[in-house]
């Protein structure tokens, strides 16, 4: 959901000075929160609508679909947008991403108007370059689907290294994060008959060899996390029921999920067997299985993340400050790397470091082809191409020549070679695709997409807002050059703030037609509690400290309002999951300051969010209401119980979907309840498939979008800004 920067060098001057008079109206939220309401299930009057398929719940989604829908789809410009989001998503000129295929061929997976659940197909990289490049079906969704009766959502497919052949396809129904998997035989483009099956479940499944799987799965009654995931990693052999397949490790109920996987080097051969064992959603252990069946505890710090291995090298990301068993020091965002083989036969090795980002940038992708490292590195919230070469001593780099101030991605590497996919987009910069040689520093452009909405006379901006604590967060404004600065511009302000997810810059046909062509402003804030200056960003909104998130997000609507970009009946925010949280913080704490919401697919009651679904993985981020001491802090800003009377709020919008098994739809549902009881307009719409993405297929995204950008007009191009 995010995009480019280009300063203006006059406005960054005097960023100081209007952040310094809007943060003097950054407010605390209320401390006089009615503690009755919501505070236990005996005081929640809304806990049926988490029945999520209940008769009396469904009904109450079908009546407030049948409203919502009647007020926006009659609205005239819901058509018009309807259909140029229906064009845009299933436009067939958008860039087809591809991975690598050890043969040298790429496989991609695609979805357009003929085939809106998808279609899984390869090609050959010369093809690629070309125009039109040749595919060649493996698999076709929507003809499984129609074939089986199913409402089939493709999930991604796992193929045995280094043949590649066999694969597990990951089929969900509906969109829902538990997935079936089954064995599908790549160079026959067949189901193998009498293949692998594995039932409906979330976790995963990891090739040993051939005819040995390590599966972490839902293996009936005391097999789950907690948090909904598995807490069992069995050795499944072929032909073996899925309950006879030998134990192989067994996690806590109160950890977040175990999983096994392999590491292999580039030639497909296993170097270490893990079994992962997530204790929270940021911590974890680590273990080697060996041959004799023996697991050996991994001496990784427990905020970390495996990146890669290459030239026999272990490379890995340190999320907190380490000691490392040989006694050297490493800092909160370091890549470090060790000899794979002689550490794990002697944790006390000497590790290297290969890269310390300073305070103003983030790693924000590790990949690596057969002989090198690609790191893609932000300064600033602005992109660029490393490139590293293993080495005794310090790791010498190189940076890919690619555009500035723009947002770079890393894709798929050869393990062949060393060929790299990088994508490259910006705000205003439609998506281009660049093949490069990461051992000669060779790029070449190879895909770029044609301009969706006109751009022509429109601008980035890169301003500073200061937070209630002194903080500056970045925030990044897209708008017509022309617009006068008298308050009046219609602007929607877009904000996530959590798990470390960075919004970077990027091209969004949908926002450029739907809202900046017709006039819309468009801000992304770069608040704590994301990624985007590395881990410690991140970690300065955890937990205790969740309400400089909120309160970021505020001082950035301040500082909009502070540089006359808009006024408060000029502005709306959005956000999705972990942002739909996001919103609810601020309708219910400076509802002053906007007049609309798209709250979508929302966190709302977080008194009760480790109780629904995989809520109790996000006790990492949040903190645990069962706690007194961490209840306190989350009750301080929960928006469901902070809902009340006499509130100056917007009529706002929320959707969510009946299938997401992820965020549970109750949280939206009870919101717009409580909204409405509470005597305020809402608009509600519930997809009845669809997943956590709220959108199963092309035609539901487009009318998702629609409704939105219709919602969105009446709030703010509807109403007269502020004198």
């Amino acid at each position: 959901m995010i995009r480019t920067s280009a300063a203006a060098f006059a406005a960054l001057l005097a960023s100081t000075s209007l952040s310094s008079l809007a943060m003097a109206q950054v407010a605390s939220p209320s401390s006089s929160v009615p503690a009755a309401f919501a505070t236990s299930d005996a005081t929640d009057p809304y806990l049926w609508l988490e029945e999520v398929e209940g008769e009396r719940a469904m009904q109450w989604v079908r009546e407030h679909n049948e409203k919502s829908l009647g007020v926006l789809q009659a609205d005239a410009r819901y058509e018009p947008l309807h259909q140029q989001a229906l064009e845009i998503v299933q436009a067939r000129d958008r860039i087809p991403g591809v991975g690598f295929n050890r043969d040298g061929s790429l496989r991609n997976f695609w979805q357009d108007a003929q085939h809106v659940r998808g279609v899984w197909r390869q090609t050959t990289v010369n093809s690629y370059r070309t125009q039109a490049p040749e595919w060649e079906t493996i698999l076709d969704i929507d003809a499984l689907a129609a074939a089986e009766g199913k409402n089939w959502v493709y999930k991604g497919v796992n193929c045995l290294q280094p043949d590649e052949r066999l694969c597990l396809v990951s089929l969900s129904d509906g969109g829902k994060d538990a997935v079936t998997l089954r064995e599908f035989d790549a160079e026959t483009k067949t189901f193998v008959d009498g293949g692998i099956v594995l039932p409906e479940s979330k976790g995963n499944a990891a090739w040993i060899d051939a005819d040995t799987l390590l599966i972490a799965r839902d293996f009936g009654e005391g097999s789950l996390t907690n948090s909904g995931y598995p807490m069992v990693v069995k050795r499944m052999k072929r032909g073996q029921p899925m309950e006879q397949a030998e134990t192989i490790f067994t996690g806590q109920p109160t950890d977040v999920s175990v999983q096994g996987s392999t590491l292999r080097d580039a030639d497909g051969n296993i170097q270490a067997t893990l079994i992962t064992r997530a204790v929270d959603f940021y911590s974890s252990e680590v273990f080697s299985l060996g041959n004799d069946g023996k697991l050996t505890k991994l001496s990784l710090p427990a905020k970390s993340d495996i990146d890669a291995l290459v030239d026999g090298r272990l490379v890995f990301t340190t999320k907190e400050d380490w000691t490392a068993p040989s006694g050297q020091t490493f800092q909160s965002g370091d890549v470090i790397a060790y000899p794979l083989k002689g550490w794990m036969a002697d944790p006390t090795v000497q590790a290297q470091l290969v890269l310390r980002p300073t305070e103003r940038q983030a790693v924000e992708g590790i990949t690596a082809s057969r002989n090198r490292l690609i790191v893609a590195l932000f300064e600033n919230v602005k992109g660029a191409v490393r490139v590293y070469t293993p080495g005794e001593g310090e790791w010498a780099y190189s940076t890919l020549e690619l555009p500035q101030n723009v947002s770079v991605g890393v894709g798929s590497a050869s393990e062949a070679d060393d060929r790299v996919f990088v994508s490259v987009s910006g705000y205003l910069n439609p998506s281009s695709l660049y093949l490069a040689d990461a051992a000669t520093g060779a790029v070449e452009q190879v895909k770029s997409t044609p301009a969706k909405f006109d751009a022509a006379g429109m601008t980035v901006d890169q301003y500073e807002a200061r937070s209630a604590d002194g903080t500056m967060i970045p925030y990044f404004v897209v708008h017509k050059a022309d617009i006068a600065l008298d308050g009046s511009n219609p602007t929607l302000l877009y904000g996530y703030g959590g798990f470390q997810s960075s919004l970077l810059p990027g091209y969004s046909p949908t926002v450029g037609k739907l809202w900046l062509e017709r006039g819309g402003v468009y801000v992304i804030a770069n608040t704590r509690g994301g990624g985007e200056f590395g881990p410690r960003w991140h970690d300065a909104a955890l937990q205790e400290n969740r309400q400089r998130a909120h309160e970021d997000f505020q001082a950035v609507a301040l500082d909009l309002t502070a540089r006359r970009i808009t006024s408060q009946p000029k502005l709306a925010i959005m956000g999705g999951s972990q942002g739909g949280l996001f919103m609810g913080a601020m309708l219910t704490q400076r509802p002053d300051l906007i007049n609309g919401a798209v709250i979508q697919v929302p966190l709302f009651d977080m008194l009760r969010f480790h109780k629904l679904l995989a809520g109790a993985s996000w006790i990492g981020e949040y903190g645990n209401p069962d706690v007194p001491e961490e209840r306190a802090w989350i009750e301080r800003y929960s928006p469901y119980q902070a809902l009340r009377a006499g509130q100056p709020y917007p009529e706002v919008f929320i959707h969510t979907s009946t299938k997401d098994d992820r965020v549970h739809p109750g949280h939206a549902r009870k919101a717009a309840a409580r909204l409405e009881d509470l005597g305020y307009p809402v608009l509600f719409y519930e997809n009845t498939d669809g997943g956590h993405a709220a959108g199963a297929n092309l035609r539901e995204t487009a009318r998702r979008l629609a409704l939105e950008y219709t919602y969105l007009s009446r709030r703010l191009m509807d109403t007269p800004a502020q004198e």
